[in-house]
């Protein structure tokens, strides 16, 4: 089976949710009628990131051909008190093997490299060029992956 690999990356705070959840759904749809099978790697560091899951679970739900994985960049003690609450809105959680063991304050980039690495398209939300969501977009530009941003800012190599 040919799995289509799709990861998330915005800034932590969004101007404008509404929108910025529009975008998101439509392209999402997108993805789904365009690929046999998807794989969504979704993170848990901001607005953004709650945006994603909320659409991707509502899109997917009920969808066969879709398949929902939670990336932390390592063991967080909100996941390890309540599992349960997690694993219930994902197919799988999953701790970011090369993140884990690093020190917290790189972790998260860390963990963002290797979603990059796994995906055959990045979808994100980047509206200025700071911060570590803008880092990991120049990371999969640099790795030549397919970007779509359905933020306000034009990525460029």
């Amino acid at each position: 089976m040919n799995v289509y690999t799709v990861s998330f990356f915005g800034h932590r705070e969004i101007d404008n949710p509404e929108e910025t959840e529009k975008r998101l759904t439509d392209v999402i749809r997108d993805i789904i009628k365009n690929n046999g099978y998807v794989k969504f790697l979704i993170g848990r560091n901001g607005e953004f990131d709650w945006l994603v899951s909320s659409v991707v679970s509502r899109v997917t739900h009920g969808n066969q051909n879709t398949y929902t994985l939670l990336v932390l960049p390592y063991m967080r003690a909100s996941y390890r008190d309540h599992r349960h609450n997690f694993e219930c809105c994902y197919n799988e959680v999953e701790i970011c093997e090369e993140s884990s063991e690093a020190h917290y304050k790189s972790a998260i980039q860390i963990c963002n490299r290797s979603m990059v690495d796994r995906s055959d398209l990045v979808v994100c939300f980047i509206d200025h060029n700071s911060g570590g969501a803008y880092k990991t977009v120049q990371y999969a530009v640099k790795q030549n992956k397919k970007i779509i941003n359905i933020g306000n800012y034009t990525i460029t190599l």
